[in-house]
């Protein structure tokens, strides 16, 4: 777990030395768990948003999109169920003073069992190299059985307490367990207790007659209460889906590995429509597609993995997390929930307001059914980040460290060198610049010798390095170099454009099969 945590810190470091992320108001000694993109972090966000969307809106016909305020109507989160149910089972250490989420202490528990039982299936598979079964060996094996019983056992009876809201228990079963604090391990535990995440805050001229309200606490409400109003004018037949991107505010207690959980934050959510019935089928398919959409990107197939909710939502027949392996282990990076039309209902009875659909294939009326994709942004971040940032040993004994974003989403695309500050090269170079930067994101860098250039546009994440030297000014070529091949061509020019857009296209990316 060391090297992981070692990682993770590179990954934080380097987060900030290369302008990705700042603390928020650092010079006044921060916030916690907020944190400010910096100059390349803004971008890599950006095109990860625009990645996201064009998949999900542009190459969909019956998905739009919308983007609805951050300050809705009160009555809006007493609908949701969030006044009275968005709450977090919290326990304090009294020793360590530390505040901890009880079902995060209760799953990493869990996990670590899963881990052991990983271990002795890799043990024996070494052991009976290509004579292994592993089907027969987890069926059979006594330990790896024995594991995956207590981890099952474990989170079934967490699941059940939730749901009966027998805090108690939750308590109980962490002295089970033998948890201990994570940091200092002591086992000294308050009683667990619920606290609603939601911020609130005033809207009005003074305090008397201010109205309550609240900052969001996801963007799936602004959905909702806007789904006649988008079906209506956009003409939309079920099944169709409605998309948004923004920011949404929790009130964390337990807000700690960097951007994985913060109190402002963003997602990118989309809820798609259907008949009463289908819902499952869509399930399935939007479990499919989005998991595809995380494998365009090259991260690692061995990186994702579903889990299946034990303990569902008020709302939900059925959930699934996309788990990514982070530097501190596997955890939800996007979720995929079947709401059936609870959401519909609710709203409808809460305003008094018809939101039903007349089906014309089959000339009936009815509320429909939702399934719902939500990616957290910050967390696909991190996701790239961290898997992107890594550290090579060369040839020649020496090491770099290069961030192998997925060129699609890298903040710059290609840096532009004059080879030396002189006769001419200068010039030509800002005039590649001049022409590149109609479609893509690029810079100009003249400092230091060419290695150290490229050493710095290694660390920078960016793909592609152009070097015009004195060849240059004869032939009208220049030097591309790839970042993580490290491997120069010489290249036209005139070719430079299509050559870095058939690198960094959509199509290039979403359109592997």
């Amino acid at each position: 777990m060391a090297n992981n945590d070692d990682q993770f810190k590179k990954v934080v470091s380097h987060a900030k030395e290369y302008g990705y992320i700042f603390g928020s108001s650092e010079i006044y000694d921060g916030l916690s768990a907020v944190y400010d993109y910096a100059q390349n972090g803004v971008e890599l966000k950006k095109n990860i948003r625009n990645y996201w969307w064009h998949s999900m809106v542009h190459m969909h016909q019956n998905i739009v999109g919308i983007d609805a305020a951050i300050l809705m109507h009160p009555t809006t989160w007493k609908a949701s169920g969030h006044v009275d149910a968005f709450n977090d089972p919290l326990i304090d250490n009294k020793d360590s003073k530390k505040r901890y989420r009880a079902d995060v202490l209760i799953e990493d528990y869990a996990e670590k069992l899963n881990i052991k039982a990983q271990k002795e299936i890799a043990k024996a598979a070494k052991r009976f190299g290509d004579a292994f079964n592993e089907e027969e060996f987890v069926t059979t094996n006594p330990r790896v059985l024995r594991y995956r019983e207590e981890q099952k056992t474990v989170l079934e009876r967490m699941a059940r307490s939730l749901e009966k809201e027998d805090l108690a228990d939750v308590k109980a079963l962490i002295e089970e367990l033998g948890i201990a604090d994570p940091d200092t391990g002591s086992k000294n535990w308050t009683e667990v207790r619920q606290f609603n995440l939601m911020f609130g805050t005033k809207l009005g001229a003074s305090a008397d007659t201010a109205t309550d309200l609240y900052l969001r606490p996801e963007t799936a409400q602004g959905i909702f209460v806007n789904f006649l109003n988008v079906q209506k004018t956009g003409r939309m037949k079920i099944p169709f889906g409605i998309a948004q991107t923004g920011k949404a505010f929790r009130n964390e207690i337990v807000a700690r590995q960097f951007i994985f959980r913060m109190r402002e934050f963003e997602q990118m959510e989309m809820q798609f429509f259907v008949r009463p019935g289908e819902e499952m089928k869509w399930y399935e398919h939007w479990k499919e597609t989005r998991l595809n959409w995380h494998l365009s990107l090259g991260l690692g197939e061995e990186n994702y993995r579903f889990h299946d909710h034990e303990k569902l939502a008020h709302y939900a027949n059925a959930a699934a997390d996309i788990e990514f392996n982070f530097p501190f282990g596997f955890k939800e990076l996007e979720g995929i929930h079947s709401r059936t039309d609870f959401d519909l209902k609710a709203h409808e009875e809460h305003s008094g307001k018809k939101l039903q659909f007349f089906d014309h294939e089959i000339n009936e009326s009815y509320t429909p059914y939702v399934v719902e994709t939500s990616i957290g942004l910050d967390r696909m971040f991190l996701a790239v980040l961290s898997t992107a940032l890594q550290e090579e040993t060369l040839e020649d004994g020496s090491t770099r460290t290069v961030l192998k974003i997925p060129s699609v989403l890298a903040p710059v695309k290609a840096a532009v060198f004059p080879l030396v500050k002189k006769d001419g090269l200068q010039e030509i170079a800002q005039e590649i610049i001049e022409e590149l930067q109609w479609d893509f994101n690029v810079l100009y860098d003249e400092k230091d010798a060419v290695g150290r250039r490229y050493r710095r546009q290694d660390a920078n994440g960016t793909p592609f390095c152009i070097t015009v030297d004195h060849q240059t000014k004869e032939d009208q070529t220049v030097t591309i170099r790839h970042r993580d091949s490290m491997e120069q061509e010489r290249v036209a020019i005139s070719e430079l454009s299509a050559k870095i857009n058939k690198a960094v296209s959509y199509k290039t990316w979403l359109g592997k099969k």
